[in-house]
């Protein structure tokens, strides 16, 4: 089922169940969606394009929750953690510290690199072997950025 039509389904039950926060960011996901179709209406979504979209929706949340909390408005940074939430819930499973490492590994191993100077060839083979699966790419490059040190 396409996310658009998951999410309107979603939204009927949160307006059901009365329920404010989760309906705010159900609303805020499927117009960032539609935005993005408004684009090019002739070509639907790939599955890849409305997980880029929700990223970029975490990684706002994410941001905000810092500044909220630098400037001392701590229940915004608890509404933009809950909204976080709520768009990583329709985001795939996150990749484990072992899927990570052995991805890592592998990458490694196959494109025998050992300087710090092609740490992008590294990380792009390792997010290769690692698609399919949501990926931090800060904390997959502190681990390439380690391990090539």
């Amino acid at each position: 089922m396409p996310l658009i039509e998951q999410l309107s389904k979603d939204i009927v039950a949160g307006m059901k169940a009365k329920d404010e926060l989760r309906l705010g960011a159900l609303r805020m996901i499927k117009t960032a969606l539609q935005k993005e179709i408004s684009v090019d209406p002739s070509k639907p979504l790939t599955e890849a394009q409305e997980q880029q979209i929700l990223k970029s929706l975490v990684k706002q949340r994410t941001d905000s929750i810092e500044m909220f909390r630098n400037a001392g408005r701590e229940e915004m940074a608890v509404k933009e953690e809950a909204e976080k939430a709520i768009v990583e819930s329709y985001l795939p499973a996150a990749a484990s510290e072992a899927d990570m490492n052995a991805a890592l590994d592998a990458a490694l191993a196959e494109t025998g690199i050992t300087s710090l100077k092609q740490m992008g060839v590294v990380m792009k083979a390792t997010q290769a072997k690692l698609s399919g699966k949501n990926v931090d790419g800060k904390i997959l490059s502190e681990k390439v950025r380690s391990r090539l040190s």
